[in-house]
């Protein structure tokens, strides 16, 4: 059995259980069932007509015992085999809350995050809630990469120990996590995360990862907000960062860059639903010269008929990597059913480049342009129908023409 009929079989599977199971009196069953349509140009400027069939399913308190039930995936084809388009199941999982008192359980294919590291797990992940103040989770399983590579020999292995009561406004976790493949261990990290919270006036936030097996931070963010007034704030943030490989794979041998970052950003409320943002960044690198960007930008959700927003950006720096360039949008509700919108990405970016050889060394102008419209047409309460055209220009590429219909039904 392939890819695609064994995930075909499982959504089918994840359908029917909801039907079935929707006649009991408590259990309650939700999703989105989603039919998706895309033309686009590749890199061979041959036309690729990818079509994506979605099911994300909920189920919650089956059959009175409280047990839930989470499941997303879907399948993929391009009929113009164009392209190589992978039919994925990314999650589904049983949960139950209260197994044992403050003991919770998920069995199945689900999404780990930790300040260790993430992954998605085909495992069981348990959460104990009452330890005094602590609370401690374990998890372990095969680990999914999506990718034809998945083996018996693929691992993962973690827990993590979280405190949000032993010290007033403070938040902490200490996370531990090895992966392994084809049963030899490609990685172990360690990962502290630090929440420290003054009502009414700042946060304070910190998170660390560490690579145990080449002894090196690989990830560190230092930050803090200060929110005293409702109507602005004003953040400011470190971060560092260390590309980090599995000792399995040939580039764990190779030197990486480190990339670090100073950001300070300014955020003002001009009424409900209208924000107004600023925000600078200094990027640090080893090997080029650093470099300053500024954005500046206002967004507006949408509480009446308009929502949209309007970004400018400029970077610059020493070698000639420039950046100006703005995105907007904007959307319309003309009607109750009908929603439509208009948006362009122009952005500028100024780089060399022969820079392997002097003799090819050579200021190149290269832009990137992007306009579209699209729509939502609301059929029914329940039933969606969404549509995007886009109209794609490079320097470095022809001009192309990208698509997407997308009918959504919510149960």
């Amino acid at each position: 059995m392939n890819i695609c009929a064994r995930i075909l079989t499982l959504l089918a599977v994840c359908l029917l259980v909801g039907v079935t199971v929707q006649s009991a009196s408590a259990t309650r069953v939700s999703g989105r069932l989603t039919t998706e349509f895309e033309w686009y140009d590749n890199a061979d400027e041959d036309t690729a007509t990818p079509v994506y069939q979605y099911l994300l399913l909920n189920i919650q308190d089956i059959a009175d015992t409280g047990w839930i039930f989470r499941s997303y995936g879907r399948l993929a084809d391009d009929p113009s085999n164009e392209v190589d388009i992978d039919s994925e199941f990314y999650y589904a999982y049983f949960e139950k809350r209260d197994l044992l008192k403050s003991l919770d359980l998920k069995l199945g294919r689900q999404f780990i995050v930790t300040s260790a590291g993430a992954s998605v797990m085909d495992g069981l992940y348990l959460n104990y809630d009452n330890l005094g103040p602590f609370g401690i989770a374990i998890f372990g399983g095969g680990d999914v990469k999506f990718d034809d590579n998945y083996s018996s020999g693929d691992w993962i292995i973690g827990g993590e120990i979280s405190s949000y009561r032993s010290v007033k406004n403070l938040s902490a976790s200490f996370s531990y996590l090895q992966k392994w493949e084809d049963d030899e261990l490609g990685y172990e990290l360690l990962g502290l995360d630090l929440d420290y919270n003054l009502p009414n006036l700042m946060r304070f936030y910190s998170e660390t990862q560490y690579s145990w097996l080449t002894e090196e931070v690989t990830y560190f963010i230092l930050g803090s907000k200060y929110y005293r007034d409702p109507k602005w704030s004003l953040r400011a943030e470190y971060l560092y960062s260390l590309p980090v490989f599995s000792s399995m794979s040939i580039y764990s041998v190779f030197v990486v860059d480190e990339y670090q970052e100073a950001l300070l950003e300014f955020n003002y409320l001009i009424r409900p639903g209208l924000n107004a943002f600023g925000r600078f960044t200094h990027e640090f690198y080893q090997n080029v010269d650093d470099a300053n960007v500024l954005e500046v930008g206002i967004e507006m959700l949408r509480t009446e008929k308009f929502s949209g927003y309007l970004t400018g950006t400029y970077r610059k720096d020493d070698d000639g990597q420039d950046l100006t360039g703005a995105k907007a949008y904007v959307a319309y509700l003309f009607h109750p059913k009908l929603e439509a919108g208009v948006g362009a990405n122009v952005d500028v970016l100024e780089r060399q480049v022969g820079f392997l050889d002097d003799q090819y060394d050579d200021g190149d102008d290269t832009t990137s342009q992007r306009y579209w419209v699209d729509a939502t047409v609301f059929l029914t309460k329940s039933i969606n129908l969404q549509g995007k055209v886009e109209a794609v220009k490079s320097d470095l590429w022809d001009k192309y023409f990208r698509g997407r219909l997308r009918l959504n039904y919510l149960f």
